[in-house]
């Protein structure tokens, strides 16, 4: 693990901690996001995780399954790419 710039945030009495803006905008955190804190076992380290809003997951996956779209024939694809190689 490489640490790129160190960052520090206070505590407040309601367990609150905030966000430097500098991280928010490199890794894209916005309200309605939510972070995954991760105990390391053995030491004295946290890692936070960040989980995208639905809304953001949802464009990540558009279109990740057109490969497998029944409209398509693998087989003929392959054959024709194996053809084209020769």
């Amino acid at each position: 693990m490489t640490i790129i710039n160190s960052m520090i945030t206070t505590v407040t009495q309601k367990n609150m901690v905030t966000i430097p803006a500098e991280v928010g905008r490199q890794y894209g955190i916005r309200p309605g996001f939510r972070l995954d804190w991760l105990p390391v076992a053995g030491t004295d380290e946290i890692l936070v995780r960040v989980i995208p809003d639905r809304q953001e997951l949802a464009r990540r996956l558009l279109g990740a399954g057109r490969q497998y779209s029944p409209d398509r024939d693998a087989v003929q694809e392959l054959i024709a790419e194996r053809t084209a190689d020769d």
